[in-house]
């Protein structure tokens, strides 16, 4: 999987899901190895996936854990044709590369079950960062990361 060029929807965005995962006061991330970065879970929301199985599949297929994402639900029933989501924490966009961009929906777990692992094919790392580790420079985390993350720790806390 060297390189390997994720489907788009469009070629101009795409939706995706980024999966803060907390547990004991931290929060999981993982090296992306295409992207050379410190990153949380997360990928692009396939075809056919609700945005919550996206973040459900994410979260297996990246750390090897189950989760359970945490936030609001309307109230409101199931019916033919509809489906009432779970509210995202905050949603962004941000550019890939020219003239591609992301609709991200960031969303806040807890591990229900399983030890997190490092999925090889797509990571270089893995590593659970307390609230003081996310300044630590070799992490090299952007504001807006460092802020979901300290937002994640707090919810998941408190929820």
């Amino acid at each position: 999987m060297d390189q390997e060029i994720m489907p788009h929807i469009h070629e101009k965005i795409d939706f995706t899901v980024s999966i803060f995962i907390s547990q004991n006061r931290k929060v999981l991330f993982i090296f992306h190895k295409q992207l050379q970065r410190w990153l949380p879970i997360g990928g692009h929301i396939e075809l056919a996936e609700q945005p919550e199985e996206a973040a459900l599949r994410e979260a297996k297929e990246e750390s090897g854990l189950d989760v359970e994402l945490v936030g609001e639900r309307p109230p409101l029933q199931t019916e033919s044709g509809f489906l009432p989501l779970l509210v995202p924490a905050y949603m962004d966009m941000h550019l890939i590369k020219e003239p591609h961009w992301h609709i991200g929906l960031i969303y806040f777990a807890r591990v229900k079950a399983g030890k997190a692992t490092l999925n090889v094919e797509e990571h270089q790392d893995i590593q659970w960062l307390d609230e003081k580790e996310l300044d630590d420079l070799k992490w090299g985390l952007s504001a807006s990361l460092k802020f979901y993350a300290r937002e994640a720790i707090r919810k998941v806390l408190n929820g």
